[in-house]
């Protein structure tokens, strides 16, 4: 016998085969677990400690996913899967981890009978192939101007969270955001910057229904000299630099060596003169208001307040950008090189308001605006967090329907009419991916029946109804009523879905199923090099065995 050859660090662990398999289902499974009760308008709120003590409540599928700490690699794959979900389209976050969950469990039992992982994954592509087809025929266009119609959708995508008890609130402030950024690019489409033009701005007190979306922008600061200068202006003429109102320091240090008294104070009055000529410079546009991101010296201040103009100093550079969308000025990098264009007269109202200790200057009433903000009131911290949450999903479904203006059904019903399709067209299949297809008709019906175990109703009987009702195709629309777990039509309850949120959600999760899938070898403990003289890591976490990873406890103790 030959001594065995190690190939591999003895620290290193390999695992492979059919172990591996298993490892990752069941970790997938866990990960859907978690979050399966945060489906559907009855929906569970988690509550997670993060590590700085403080709380999370909610049922946003990726904001919990986010808090987690796993140590299984192929549960935090399945992480990664709810956040490009979230990034992509905004929504669908909790069912794409169900979906992706229910595709992985159905492969279990192909891989028990030794089937190989790409024939599974060669049938799971056919059927998402079919699925997405399925998606087109039922899906119905809609007109992004019909404001009700809008409202539907936001409120179906948001119905599902915490703020629903608000009724319209969050889906109003949503449509009127998004309908006021939206950009025309031509051919009818039209695009909205979320992340860049809305800003949401929390303030704790008052109540949520003082919340509103501001035709304009709010800025967290007061002017420079409250004392001296207007808090309120009426149509004002806005400046933006972004360059400082002081006088230039050297770059690296100089010396200047002055021989008669008299130099000196001409040295001094140069500086004078320096920031009276830039007030002058700016002044000759007989603004209102001016805004720098950088300092503002006193005597520039002194010049400013004398000619009755208002200045705001040290703002960020992102909010000098929605300001200049707002009001329709030209942000200026240097003061002599000021025109008359760059001044913004698009702003009907500048006014600095208190809120509990702290100052906020509005520019608000703007003519056109293309960017806004959202002001949000609210009781404490943790239930504004929750409500930008709430809001960033309406915000995307919005965005979704103005980009591609196609509706499908909700409440499960979606999934179910892509299973029924499935099945039917499993029979014309050929050879042994006929199987893993069936299989992967089946998956889809995890999310109908999550809704309706979170309901709380019979599941198997309601299941069971819905799928006879799919199963002869006469009504697409047939699903759950998430609130109360009736089987209605979804059209009359006005329980509608984005195409692109339900697009993206099977593309992804069947596209992470058959990743997970492909994976046969995993190699642990490869340690980083170390620095020479670099003291060893402290002992290494308690690292969980696959056996134990459907155990609740995942902290270690």
């Amino acid at each position: 016998m030959h001594a065995p050859v190690l190939v591999l660090k003895d620290s290193t662990k390999r695992e492979s085969g059919s172990k591996v398999h298993h490892a990752n289902i069941q970790a997938s499974k866990a990960v859907a677990d978690i979050i399966r009760t945060t489906l559907g308008p009855r929906s569970m709120l988690k509550m997670l400690l993060d590590a700085g003590g403080g709380i999370v409540v909610t049922n946003d599928g990726n904001s919990i996913l986010r808090e987690l700490d796993v140590a299984h690699p192929a549960a935090k794959s399945m992480i990664e899967l709810s956040r490009t979900q979230d990034e992509e389209v905004g929504d669908g976050t909790t069912s794409v981890i169900v979906l992706a969950g229910e595709m992985l469990h159905v492969a279990e039992a192909f891989i028990e009978k030794n089937y190989h992982p790409t024939v599974i994954c060669r049938a799971y592509n056919k059927a998402l192939e079919d699925a997405v087809a399925v998606l087109d025929k039922i899906a119905m266009t809609m007109d992004v101007k019909d404001r009700d119609k809008m409202l539907e959708l936001v409120r179906s995508s948001i119905g599902t969270k915490f703020t629903s008890q608000f009724g319209d609130l969050i889906a109003n402030l949503a449509i009127e955001a998004t309908s006021m950024v939206g950009v025309d690019l031509g051919q009818g489409l039209r695009e909205v910057d979320i992340k860049k033009y809305i800003k949401i701005e929390k303030v704790p007190g008052g109540q949520l229904e003082d919340s509103q979306v501001l035709r304009g922008v709010m800025i967290n600061k007061d002017v420079v000299a409250p004392s001296k200068m207007r808090r309120k202006i009426v149509n004002p003429r806005i400046i933006l630099l972004d360059c400082p109102l002081e006088y230039k320091k050297g770059e690296n240090q100089t010396n200047a060596e002055i021989v008669r008294e008299e130099d000196w104070e001409v040295l001094l009055r140069m500086e004078e003169e320096y920031i009276e000529n830039l007030c002058m410079q700016i002044l000759k546009f007989k603004p209102d208001l001016v805004i720098t991101e950088k300092g503002l010296s006193d005597l520039a201040c002194h010049y400013l307040s004398k000619a009755g103009v208002s200045a705001i100093r040290r703002v960020r550079k992102t909010d000098n950008n929605r300001i200049a969308k707002a009001c329709g000025a030209v942000i200026v990098n240097r003061p002599d090189e000021l025109q008359e264009s760059d001044v913004g007269t698009g702003a009907g109202l500048f006014e600095v308001k208190k809120f509990g200790d702290e100052f906020f200057a509005f520019i608000i009433d703007c003519k056109d605006p293309k960017a806004c903000t959202v002001l949000l009131r609210g009781a404490s911290k943790d239930l504004l967090n929750e409500v930008e949450r709430n809001l960033q999903d309406a915000l995307s479904v919005a965005r979704n329907i103005i980009k591609n203006p196609k509706l499908v059904p909700g409440g499960g019903a979606t999934e179910l009419t892509v299973s029924a399709t499935l099945k039917q067209k499993c029979s014309s299949i050929e050879g042994i991916e006929k199987w893993p297809y069936e299989a992967a008709a089946l998956a889809f019906e995890a999310i109908p029946r999550t809704l309706a175990q979170n309901c709380g109703v019979n599941v198997i009987r309601t299941m069971t109804a819905l799928q006879g009702k799919h199963a002869n195709g006469e009504n697409a629309w047939i699903g759950i009523d998430g609130n109360t777990g009736v089987i209605a039509d979804m059209k009359e309850r006005k329980i509608l879905d984005s195409y692109t949120v339900k697009a993206q959600t099977f593309k992804t999760a069947i596209e992470a199923a058959c990743m997970l899938l492909r994976i046969d070898d995993i190699v642990s403990g490869i340690k980083k090099k170390q620095a020479p003289g670099a003291t060893q890591a402290p002992s290494k976490p308690k690292i969980e065995q696959e056996d134990d990873a459907d155990n609740e406890q995942i902290l270690p103790e």
